[in-house]
C-alpha cells in the first residue's frame, strides 16, 4: 500500500514540477504564484508546499529537471561527435533540441529565459557547454576535421552560441524566413547555408584586405 502511495505522490509531484515548468516558461519565475501554479497541476496550494517546502524549492527542482534534460542531448562521448563530423550524420545543438523537445514541449521557452535574463543556472549551463564544445573541437582538430582555431575560446563559444540562437531567436527566426527553424524544414533550410558558410566561408575577399 505504501508503494502505491509513493507512486501517486511521484506522479504529482511531477504533474506540479511540469506545471510550474511551463508557466516559467511562459511568464517567468516571479510573475507565477503557489496558486496559480497548483491550479495548473490540479491540487491544491497545500501539496505543492508539501512537496516542494516553497515556491523558491520548486523553483530549484524545476531548474534540477531542466538542466538534466539540456545536458543529456550532450551526453555523448566527444570522440563519437568527433567521427561523426567527418561523415554525414552530424547534427547541430539545434537539431538536437528540435530531435529532444517536439514541438511545444516548454522547455526551449524555459532556456530562453534562463539564458536571456541571466540567470545563475542558465548561466553555469552555458559555461558548460561552452566547455564541451571546446573539448569537441579539440578532438576534431586531432582527428584533421577542423583547422586549428586562432583562438579556441572564441571559436567554442561562436559555434555554440549561433546554433543557440536558433532555440533562443525561434520566433523572431520563423518571421524572417518563412518557417520554424526548429521543425524539420527548418533545420533542413538552415543547415544547408550555415554549413556552406562553415565549409566555404562568405567573403570573397576577407574583411580589410583588397583583392590583388
Amino acid at each position: 500500500m505504501s508503494s502505491v502511495a509513493d507512486e501517486n505522490d511521484l506522479t504529482a509531484k511531477a504533474n506540479i514540477r511540469n506545471a510550474a515548468l511551463r508557466l516559467f516558461a511562459e511568464r517567468g519565475h516571479d510573475a507565477v504564484t503557489v496558486r496559480e501554479i497548483a491550479a495548473a497541476a490540479g491540487v491544491s496550494p497545500a501539496l505543492v508546499v508539501h512537496h516542494f517546502g516553497s515556491k523558491e524549492g520548486l523553483r530549484a527542482a524545476v531548474d534540477e529537471h531542466a538542466a538534466q534534460a539540456f545536458d543529456s542531448l550532450f551526453a555523448m562521448d566527444e570522440q563519437d561527435l568527433a567521427e561523426a563530423v567527418t561523415g554525414d550524420n552530424w547534427v547541430s545543438v539545434a537539431e538536437m533540441f528540435a530531435r529532444a523537445f517536439p514541438h511545444g514541449s516548454p522547455l526551449p521557452a524555459y532556456l530562453r529565459r534562463l539564458l536571456l535574463v541571466g540567470d545563475p543556472a542558465g548561466a553555469a549551463l552555458f559555461g558548460r557547454w561552452v566547455d564541451l564544445t571546446r573539448r569537441m573541437l579539440d578532438a576534431m582538430t586531432e582527428l584533421g576535421a577542423v583547422r586549428p582555431a586562432q583562438d579556441p575560446a572564441v571559436l567554442a563559444t561562436f559555434l555554440l552560441v549561433n546554433d543557440l540562437a536558433l532555440v533562443l531567436l525561434r520566433n523572431q527566426i520563423a518571421a524572417a524566413i518563412g518557417v520554424d527553424p526548429l521543425t524539420s524544414d527548418g533545420i533542413a533550410r538552415w543547415t544547408r547555408e550555415v554549413t556552406d558558410v562553415y565549409t566555404r566561408g562568405v567573403f570573397v575577399v576577407a574583411p580589410g584586405e583588397e583583392s590583388s
